[in-house]
């Protein structure tokens, strides 16, 4: 689509920017959904994609209600564990009006209003305040996160096998099948590898756009050589990896807990915060004269659209496992956690970009709806940090201490 055919009154000012005839700055085509990102605050981004997102999950339903492939898909499966006395498949929310949608609306309204979404790191780099340096050193930081990311995804991945005691009779492994196809789907996107058409060439293979070497742009419009691109973990942002890890694949964890985490925990959230991220680097090149380039920064641009239909595409797959009536319970238990993790993670990199702190988790008055029930992530995550190599977090204070991201209950 052409610039003119979206913005008649623009005029192109870098890649990334146009000027509309009235002096406002705006985003060129295929940059963001929210043409008018900068013009916007934080709160009107997030409720904007919450809109989104429910319009999105509405198109799944109807492919779910109507005759098509996936409608098809579901009713053979049920149609086979029908003939089976006591199967609970068909029981599931998928098949009765109205319960999916309201599992959606209920766990996506729980989510999207944690106050992780609205950390004080989101809200000052959207507003710009900050330099080049400090911009560096956030880019090093949470690099660390991004190259953990997916290894979490594989690991709930692993857990969807034969072995797994599923209540479906005989359309267990087919159940199983399709949460492995989402997962799989995620993994591949991450690693680029769906791209990857010539099998035979494996330089090609190795040389996938993964989102790891979308984030290495950055360090190239920031000029940071290739050779100091990675640094020891952050302990907050140790404690984050740990976290989404023990959660995806620790056997404390239930496979629906696992689901959700890699799912609702990690992906209902990242277009709203990578829209902030982005919005306030755009505001920096542009204050700066600092050239960063729609190349640059394409790892956050890339985020903002395909994380909507990753989450849903997890959100239904993790229905398939809410066979009982505390489940929807456990989905929260499972998201407060990564989301809690998040937050501890965000405010260590507020201490370390900014030299100051802001109010942790615990300091906040978190609402009883997002404080964990049990500890089942403080002994696990206490474990975990002992057994972590002393060249992935250089704090020799890290592995012995007892403090925790998480609120209890």
């Amino acid at each position: 689509m052409s610039l003119a055919a979206v913005c008649p009154d623009c005029t192109p000012f870098t890649d990334l920017l146009q000027v509309h005839r009235d002096g406002r700055l705006v985003l060129q085509p295929n940059v963001h959904p929210l043409p008018d990102l900068l013009g916007r605050d934080a709160e009107s981004v997030l409720s904007a994609f919450m809109d989104m997102q429910r319009a999105d999950f509405s198109q799944v339903i109807t492919q779910l209600k109507g005759d098509g492939r996936l409608h098809g898909l579901l009713a053979d499966l049920r149609r086979v564990a029908d003939g089976e006395p006591g199967n609970p498949f068909g029981a599931l929310p998928l098949f009765r009006d109205g319960a999916l949608e309201a599992m959606f609306e209920e766990l996506h309204a729980h989510v999207m209003a944690h106050p992780v979404w609205r950390h004080p790191f989101f809200l000052r780099v959207f507003e710009g305040r900050f330099d080049q340096a400090q911009l560096t050193r956030f880019a090093l930081h949470y690099f660390n996160q991004v190259k953990n990311t997916r290894q979490c995804v594989a690991l709930s991945l692993g857990r969807f096998s034969t072995a797994l005691d599923l209540p479906f009779g005989g359309v267990n492994e087919r159940v199983m099948e399709m949460v492995q196809i989402v997962l799989a789907q995620l993994i591949a996107d991450e690693y680029g590898v769906d791209q990857q058409t010539d099998e035979t060439d494996l330089a090609g293979l190795l040389q996938s756009t993964t989102h790891i070497v979308m984030y290495r742009q950055l360090f190239e419009g920031l000029g940071v050589p290739y050779g100091e691109q990675d640094v020891p973990m952050l302990p907050a942002v140790a404690d984050n990896v740990l976290t989404q890890r023990l959660v995806a694949g620790h056997p404390a964890f239930s496979a629906m807990e696992s689901l959700a985490s890699v799912g609702l925990g990690m992906e209902w959230g990242v277009p709203e915060f990578f829209s902030l991220l982005l919005g306030g680097m755009i505001r920096f090149a542009q204050r700066e004269d600092v050239p960063l380039t729609r190349r640059h920064l394409h790892v956050f641009i890339a985020h903002v659209e395909a994380d909507v239909m990753h989450a849903i595409a997890v959100m239904a797959v993790t229905a398939l496992l809410a066979t009982d009536d505390d489940a929807v319970e456990r989905i929260k238990g499972a998201t407060n956690t990564l989301m809690a993790s998040r937050y501890g993670m965000m405010s260590g990199l507020y201490r370390e970009v900014f030299g100051e702190d802001c109010a942790k988790l615990a300091d906040i008055d978190l609402a009883p709806a997002y404080r964990l029930r049990d500890r089942r992530i403080a002994d696990a995550l206490l474990a975990a940090r002992r057994a972590l190599p002393a060249r992935a977090v250089t704090d020799p204070s890290y592995r012995e201490s007892t403090a925790l991201p998480f609120v209890f209950a």
